[in-house]
């Protein structure tokens, strides 16, 4: 299986990405000796003479052999697959750190690689896969729920999509490094210490930044998953204590099943819809958005501030939203801050979209400044702030 590709759209040129493929591929070319192609064989012979010295000698290393060794390949396949998963996921990485952060992970997780393949082997090691796995770790953290484009052959060829988290953690990190070197001790010349290294760092230096606040939030980056999933354990257990959230200071002193049911809805009409909230939940679990919409429309067409599970409700409004459905995006919006503002801590990025919704596609100045004055005293991200003061700056001026 190999991704060939992300559904995630670039807001840059990927500057340091595109020069550090270039710089490798420069870097073969000079340092490597004529030989066949398609030759899998690592042999340092290859090397020219003077690039021998670069290489990463366990036994006796050099400082430098640290940094230098992440820029030799051992042969056209090497270097192919490297910069290919380089290009594939360093590109978004690039775009989010900007180009001194992305360098500097880059070359960071080069290093720390190699370390981690002194530690624990003795044969001498090239190759920019602890840097490249670095940068796919970072990718998962960055966005793990992004999806990835995977060719596959095995019998027949075709394509699909999974979430960037599953495949990343599950197949480059776990299948490749851990249970595939296990099925074939001492066969493989692969460096998977060097590759777990880089994964560690990757994973581990991102995860730091978003901790600290240091680097931007985002509502689905890893951080923000792994916190909605400690909110949603801590609400679970206050549910079980009987805390109700849905009337603002009431307590359910025990706990039962409720059917709270509207008089105007008839018993079909209140079966569909636990029909249908059945089947949003399945179809946002299979990844099919799509249809969590379609499911999603009909619902509110029979109660119109029906409110799904918190994430469930903002993923529906998220892709209304991207669907050109600004309306009903209002409306999902509006019912998820009703019922989860006290619990969501992102709640001013829902108020700089209902802002911008209002201001830009229906009109509704009033609302749309109640909305953008909530987000700007809360944003951080630079580029959000001065977005959202300049969508505040068109509404006040006489022509608007």
């Amino acid at each position: 299986m190999i991704p060939i590709g992300t559904d995630n759209e670039l807001r840059g040129t990927p500057l340091v990405n595109y020069s550090l493929i270039i710089l490798n591929v420069v870097i073969y070319l000079l340092t490597h000796a004529p030989m066949d192609p398609m030759d899998s064989a690592v042999s340092f012979d290859t090397l020219r003479e003077p690039a021998r010295i670069l290489k990463l000698d366990p036994e006796e290393p050099l400082i430098f052999q640290f940094v230098t060794c992440t820029f030799l390949h051992a042969n056209l396949l090497h270097i192919i697959g490297n910069m290919f998963f380089l290009y594939v996921f360093g590109n978004n990485v690039n775009d989010k750190l900007g180009n001194l952060g992305y360098l500097l992970l880059y070359l960071g997780g080069g290093v720390f690689s190699s370390l981690g393949h002194a530690l624990f082997n003795s044969s001498p090691v090239i190759g920019a896969s602890g840097a490249v796995a670095a940068i796919t770790g970072a990718y998962m953290v960055l966005f793990p729920q992004t999806r990835i484009h995977v060719l596959y052959f095995f019998i027949f060829i075709g394509t699909f999509d999974v979430p960037a988290m599953y495949f990343i953690l599950f197949k480059l990190i776990v299948y490749d490094n851990v249970i595939f070197p296990s099925m074939s001790p001492g066969v493989s010349n692969v460096a998977h210490g060097a590759h777990m290294a880089g994964y560690l760092f990757g994973i581990g230096i991102p995860l730091i930044l978003l901790a600290l606040k240091i680097l931007p939030h985002s509502h689905f980056d890893l951080w923000a998953l792994i916190d909605r999933w400690h909110r949603r354990k801590q609400y679970r257990s206050m549910v079980n204590k009987g805390y109700n959230a849905f009337g603002p200071d009431q307590v359910i002193t025990k706990k039962v099943d409720v059917k709270v049911k509207n008089s105007a809805l008839t018993d079909t009409q209140e079966e569909h819809i636990i029909e249908l909230r059945a089947e949003i939940s399945q179809a946002i679990t299979n990844a099919n958005l799509d249809e969590a919409v379609n499911k999603y429309l009909e619902l509110i067409t029979i109660r119109r501030q029906e409110v799904l599970p918190q994430q469930q409700q903002l993923d529906v409004a998220n892709k209304l939203m991207q669907m050109g459905r600004h309306e009903e995006a209002a409306l999902a919006y509006h019912t998820f801050l009703t019922h989860y503002e006290r619990l969501y801590p992102f709640t001013e990025q829902i108020h700089l979209m209902l802002g911008l919704i209002y201001s830009r596609y229906l009109n509704q100045r009033q609302y749309a400044l109640k909305h953008l004055k909530e987000a700007i005293e809360k944003l951080t991200d630079p580029g959000q702030k001065n977005m959202c003061q300049a969508e505040l700056d068109h509404l006040k001026t006489p022509d608007f």
